[in-house]
Formats: structure tokens, C-alpha cells, sequence
């Protein structure tokens, strides 16, 4: 079975896509959101980070060859957006997560001036 005849793969990037759909529908209007809505849009991403870095580790741990492509394109588009050739995806990830932790402690202390 290819790794994308699972359903449990199915069902997690039909999920991110749908997450990645709603953040971006709502990404230029941040600005404007009151805390609790800037607030939610920070847990979409958060949701959205830990489902691509679930994906990512699976892609990792997969030999199938379809997986390992996926894998080499993400790597790619990593490095079409600046990051350096072989960084650890995993210290991208967690890296994100703590800025992610960062915006939402931010929005707590200031209220809606994010």
C-alpha cells in the first residue's frame, strides 16, 4: 500500500489543507481582530504547525517513494524561502512553535495591539 492510500494520511491532509485554507482566508485581517479573535487565528496555526510536523515525521520514517518525494519538495520549497540547504525541518517546526507561544503571551499582555 502506498503511503498516501492511507486514510489516516488522507484524512490529516484533507485536514491541512482545510486549516491552511482558513488561516490564509483570515491572514490580512490579523490586524484587525479583537484578542480573542487574534487568539483563535493563533491556535488555527498552532493546530495547523503540529499537523504539518506530524505529516513531516511520517513522510521522514516512510520508504515509500511517492513519501520521499513529498519530503525532498518540502525540503525545496525551504530553501526557495531562505532557509539554508539541509536544515533540520524538526528545529524549523519547533522554532515556529515558540514564536507562535511568543504572539499568543504578546496578545494576552497587550490585548488586540499585535
Amino acid at each position: 500500500m502506498s503511503f498516501f492510500d492511507s486514510e489516516v494520511v488522507r484524512a490529516e491532509m484533507v485536514e491541512i489543507g482545510e486549516l491552511q485554507e482558513d488561516v490564509y482566508k483570515n491572514v490580512f485581517n490579523f490586524a484587525s481582530m479583537d484578542k480573542e479573535e487574534k487568539l483563535f487565528h493563533v491556535g488555527m496555526l498552532e493546530r495547523l504547525l503540529d499537523k504539518q510536523k506530524i505529516l513531516y515525521t511520517r513522510l521522514s520514517l516512510s520508504d515509500d517513494a511517492e513519501a520521499q518525494e513529498m519530503k525532498e519538495r518540502i525540503l525545496e520549497s525551504a530553501v526557495m524561502m531562505g532557509l539554508p540547504k539541509g536544515t533540520d525541518m524538526n528545529m524549523v517546526f519547533n522554532n515556529m512553535s515558540k514564536m507562535l507561544e511568543v504572539m499568543k503571551d504578546q496578545i494576552d499582555k497587550s490585548g488586540s495591539d499585535l
